[in-house]
């Protein structure tokens, strides 16, 4: 190779190099050019969302709520994840700040799907951490499924719904452990549909505090987001409750294609979780190199109920990812 090679050759892979540098760099731009909360117009209306830590340089956290219609509120503390990174939340079409139109039409995985790839697209997110809780776990799925989206850097699925038949076997588990009469109550109302009767309300709640959240009281995140339900989005999707899974995700199931996730993953739940422990380390099975952390004493909830171990798990996960050292 003669001088004037060897001079193009050595230019050329400075220039490669400095457009690697660059691409990085821009990708992970703080969001301190755009307001810090707003509305995104996605397809069929408004969503609003909420940016934590904008100024910080780390590659950013989308955070995914549960529901469907559960809306971020509940997630709130996760703000704690901030110090390094934007963290950035936003509330899904018809339910808690966003637009309510009402429209079925508008509530299957498809449209949510492009939902949540208006909001990256509208945020500029080239490069992205993703977390998604219970059904946020499954649109998170989704997404990576059928968009095959670049820049994702790493997922956790926080007490994962992700094979509807698998929750509902484990929600007959859990309720085949209380007591005779709540058992009763509910396969009673299951049975004629009245859905709601008083008792089975009492029912679905006395269950909620054994396997959605724990604390007593509730914290004040969690009643805010109960106000802020898209009860009719849930409905029509989820079912009549958590354990009566009768709505129109009822047949999904995502497992036997996780191993086409390429990203790392943790999966994270409760002891007592509507994810029970064996089926998120199903999950794991279906995934090789994903890693799974229990949270014991804990249920569906355990970032609320175990948050400083929740947040520690998490932040030592998200920075694992970005530098490359999970094993």
């Amino acid at each position: 190779m003669n001088n004037t090679s060897r001079s193009t050759t050595f230019m050329s892979l400075i220039l490669l190099l400095a457009g690697v540098h660059s691409c990085s760099d821009n990708s992970r731009k703080p969001l301190t050019d755009i307001p810090y909360e707003g509305y995104i117009q996605v397809e069929g209306g408004r969503v609003w969302y909420k940016i934590a830590g904008a100024d910080k340089s780390g590659i950013p956290l989308l955070v995914i709520h549960g529901g469907p219609g559960a809306p971020h509120d509940y997630l709130e503390n996760l703000e704690k994840l901030s110090t390094h990174r934007p963290v950035i939340f936003y509330d899904q079409l018809d339910c808690g700040n966003s637009d309510r139109t009402g429209d079925t039409a508008l509530w299957t995985t498809e449209r949510f799907v492009n939902e949540l790839s208006q909001v990256r697209e509208f945020l500029n997110l080239k490069e992205i951490h993703i977390l998604g809780q219970s059904w946020g776990s499954m649109l998170t799925v989704e997404y990576i499924l059928r968009k095959k989206p670049q820049g994702i850097v790493s997922l956790i699925l926080a007490g994962p719904f992700l094979s509807a038949p698998r929750w509902a076997a484990d929600q007959r588990s859990w309720i085949a452990a209380l007591p005779v009469a709540l058992q009763d109550t509910i396969y009673k109302y299951e049975a004629s549909g009245e859905f709601t009767a008083v008792e089975y309300q009492k029912a679905m709640e006395a269950y909620y505090a054994k396997h959605v959240c724990m604390l007593d009281p509730y914290p004040e995140c969690m009643n805010r987001m109960m106000e802020k339900m898209g009860a009719d989005v849930y409905q029509y999707m989820a079912g009549a409750s958590e354990f009566t899974l009768n709505g129109t995700l009822q047949a999904v199931d995502l497992s036997d294609r996780l191993h086409e996730i390429k990203c790392p993953v943790l999966f994270t739940c409760g002891e007592f979780d509507e994810a029970t422990p064996a089926t998120v380390a199903f999950y794991q099975s279906k995934l090789p190199g994903s890693e799974v952390h229990v949270f014991k004493g804990a249920s569906h909830c355990h970032h609320l109920e175990k948050e400083e171990e929740f947040i520690s798990v998490a932040g030592d996960f998200l920075k694992r990812a970005e530098t490359g050292t999970i094993d």
